[in-house]
């Protein structure tokens, strides 16, 4: 196989819709807007999420509880997941990263270490927030945890 082989798969490009350019185009006159109403006229523009006077999805279907737009989103590893290093390693983000954490915490806020599982190593483990357990845990076992 080379370069100069290759080709699309046929409809895998398609040419733009080039509208009022003549009525052999078959997109002449109206400029496949059809005729009046609100569509028609220049300027136009539906808001977002309108359907025409039917009342919107978005007001169709419930809503329940109460949704923080100031979350900030971690993403959570459990102590016993730090079971993996050696003793003495001090745990960053780049450490968990090598370690195949990152992926999944790059779009969060942070990483958060949760209390779940069981440690024998001393880690000195660096992350973004701890919960009780889990600094219990780690600090237990003489090691540290340091909040970025």
């Amino acid at each position: 196989m080379e370069l100069s082989t290759l080709s699309n798969t046929p409809g895998a490009r398609k040419a733009r819709k080039r509208v009022g350019r003549g009525m052999g185009s078959g997109m002449g006159k109206t400029s496949t807007r059809g005729h009046k109403g609100q569509g028609s006229r220049k300027g136009h523009k539906q808001k977002l999420g309108f359907e025409g006077g039917q009342m919107p999805l978005m007001r169709r279907l419930p809503k329940r509880g109460f949704k923080n737009p100031n979350r900030v989103p971690f993403y959570g590893i459990n102590v016993g997941e730090l079971e993996r290093f050696d003793d003495g390693t001090v745990v960053d983000f780049e450490v968990l990263c090598a370690a195949g954490f990152g992926y999944r915490a790059a779009k969060t806020a942070g990483i958060k270490i949760l209390g779940d599982g069981e440690l024998t190593k001393k880690l000195t483990v660096k992350a973004s927030a701890f919960s009780a357990s889990a600094k219990a845990k780690i600090e237990a076992k003489g090691g540290t945890c340091e909040q970025i």
